[in-house]
């Protein structure tokens, strides 16, 4: 399909893979590759697995590109932020075999979606803003508040605590955790069931839900946009 991201559909379901050859950053290319096929997710009314490469989910944003600075820089941050809204009022199933190391965005993607699965393993998952001297951003603030567990919110926002896979599903991160050699399948299982609810009933009550969550990431985007322009 492009560069960075392959599409495959099978109905029910679709499987996107995110692959850059590297640590799967979050690139405006890699952005706009995810929304084109997120856009032909919707088309094909299929649900959704949002898959990285083996060993790597998505180290966030790229860093060259914010070293850089700039209205690319902004344009990629406030893109990234609105892929996780999208996600999270997406009107299909959407489902993430977390393939590895997810951190910064990569783990606030695993924030907006259905139901995320783990490889097992030594990665690394978590919001390590701070730790790398930056501020969390209030859309950063506003996602991790929506899905993580109370207990962990100051933790993981506040101290950039990181997390195992296990750990990551006592967080909030996670849902569950399986076997790399599992992962792919395990998530296409879960995707598939999705698929077996009634979808429209899924996506009303998909955005009933989380109304008070999205009017809140909408105004922290906004905020975010007015400080960094």
């Amino acid at each position: 399909m492009s560069d960075f991201v392959a599409y495959k559909l099978e109905h029910p379901i679709c499987t996107i893979t995110l692959d850059d050859g590297k640590v799967n950053c979050l690139s405006p290319q890699m952005l706009a590759e995810v929304n084109a096929a997120l856009d032909r997710a919707e088309k094909d009314r299929a649900a959704v697995v949002l898959a990285g490469r083996k060993g790597k989910f998505s180290a966030g944003f790229d860093l060259a590109v914010i070293g850089r600075g700039g209205s690319d820089a902004v344009d990629m941050l406030i893109n990234g932020f609105r892929l996780a809204e999208r996600l999270l009022s997406f009107p299909m199933p959407v489902v993430i075999a977390c393939t590895g190391h997810a951190l910064a965005m990569g783990s606030f993607l695993l924030l907006s979606v259905d139901y995320r699965i783990g490889a097992d393993g030594a990665h690394k998952i978590g919001a390590n803003e701070v730790a790398i001297g930056m501020t969390m951003p209030r859309f950063g603030v506003e996602i991790c508040r929506q899905r993580l567990a109370p207990a962990h919110f100051h933790r993981a926002v506040i101290s950039a605590e990181i997390y195992s896979p296990a750990g990551a599903v006592e967080a909030g991160f996670l849902d569950q955790v399986v076997p790399e050699d599992e992962l792919i399948a395990a998530a296409r299982d879960k995707a598939t069931a999705l698929a077996s609810l009634n979808l429209h009933a899924h996506a009303a009550t998909k955005l009933r839900a989380r109304d008070k969550a999205l009017r809140a990431l909408r105004e922290a985007i906004e905020a975010d946009e007015a400080d960094l322009r």
